[in-house]
């Protein structure tokens, strides 16, 4: 395997942290935006890894569980600094987005009367704008066949009328063997593995996260830091897809179980949809509305641990993996199946929760155009929708 890292001096935990800090501040605009930057930052001015190194860190994550952005940029980290370079690249770009929504949620424990007002009508109808467009650009790009289609609409049916926990992984798995078993077309690598791994660990990470996983789904005491932790940790071990797709995750543990109102938790998915750096913060708010600090800081951890888990443990196998027809079209059946699972989202609880009324359908459609037509940033349009649900709603 070859080696693309352009300069061989490694970069101190703490310059790292800086660096992933501004970037943390100022990255707006989903994950898609985040990769740009990274790019810009990281192989464009800074020249850390070449383009073709950097393609591979972007495939491999893409095709991991996890936040496919938050993990390209711990593999930089990693990459210049080892793990002590991937924890300060993780915790600089999580950080300032993680603090603000644990605020949001203190503010509305310290407030509750808050979540009543008409702001909230106006954030959920946004998170409908926004889950729509998901599911069309995710649609467009991981469903581009009858089959792909077929398999997302299918598994959509399926989790709408049998719907649990249980379901969703199962329906993965099943969009997973359809996609194998159709030999669904997929991009082959073409590239010679650019990416240097100098772990000789990846079945302990691979054991771990496995570990884990059987753990998070034992029964924990309810809303403890146990449960938590359980509860983040399911979700960002099963999220094929970016941010928008732990939703469904999320939505099955702290909405339909009764321990989260449906308003709350679409208020706080709103209002993340505003901020720089990785949508899994949302996290953050779910544990501090749950459990105050330390919920927040179990919760963070806990979303954000499998994917980097899997980074460590992928990167050795990225090699075989990227060869292999086989797996190519699995993880393309996992993809549309992907789809699926956030359209039953956008109905139930989305939808259902957010739109009684024409005027609040006209919002939507208002929001939706803003989206996908005109481009305005959603860090804009979560404030407009707010403001647009207390003055009109």
């Amino acid at each position: 395997m070859t080696h693309s890292v352009k300069n061989e001096q490694m970069d101190s935990p703490w310059r790292i942290f800086l660096l992933f800090l501004r970037l943390g501040l100022t990255s707006f605009g989903g994950p898609a935006a985040h990769l740009g930057y990274f790019h810009d930052e990281f192989v464009n001015r800074r020249r850390w890894v070449s383009d073709a190194a950097y393609g591979e860190v972007v495939a491999l994550c893409q095709l991991l569980p996890g936040p496919a952005s938050s993990q390209v940029g711990l593999t930089l980290g990693y990459l210049r600094g080892h793990y002590r370079g991937a924890a300060a690249a993780w915790l600089g770009f999580t950080l300032p987005s993680a603090v603000i929504m644990a605020c949001f949620a203190a503010g509305l424990n310290y407030w509750p009367d808050v979540a009543a007002g008409g702001w909230i009508t106006g954030l959920k109808l946004f998170v409908v704008a926004v889950v729509a467009q998901a599911v069309w650009q995710m649609g467009k790009s991981l469903c581009p066949d009858g089959p792909r289609l077929s398999i997302a609409i299918l598994v959509a049916i399926a989790l709408l009328t049998l719907g649990a926990a249980w379901m969703q992984v199962l329906a993965l798995v099943v969009a997973g063997a359809v996609g194998a078993v159709l030999k669904l077309p997929s991009r082959a690598a073409t590239d010679a593995l650019t990416v240097p791994v100098k772990s000789r660990k990846p079945m302990v990470f691979a054991f771990v996260f496995l570990g884990l996983l059987v753990w998070s789904f034992v029964p924990q005491p309810p809303e403890g830091l146990g449960w938590i932790g359980a509860e983040l940790y399911r979700a960002g071990a099963l999220v094929f897809g970016g941010g928008h797709v732990v939703l469904p995750w999320l939505q099955e543990g702290f909405v339909a179980s009764g321990v989260m109102s449906a308003d709350t938790f679409l208020a706080g998915y709103g209002v993340a949809q505003a901020m720089p750096g990785p949508l899994f913060t949302f996290s953050a708010f779910l544990g501090a509305i749950e459990g105050s600090w330390s919920g927040a800081a179990t919760a963070v951890l806990a979303v954000f641990l499998p994917g980097t888990l899997l980074v460590f443990a992928g990167l050795p196998l990225w090699s075989w993996v990227r060869t292999h027809d086989s797996v190519r079209a699995a993880l393309a059946g996992v993809n549309a199946g992907v789809v699926g699972l956030l359209l039953a989202a956008l109905y139930d609880p989305v939808w259902t929760s957010a739109i009684h009324s024409v005027s609040g359908m006209a919002l939507v459609l208002l929001m939706w155009m803003c989206l996908a037509v005109w481009r305005v940033p959603v860090w804009l349009l979560a404030p407009a929708s707010a403001l647009a649900g207390q003055l009109l709603l």
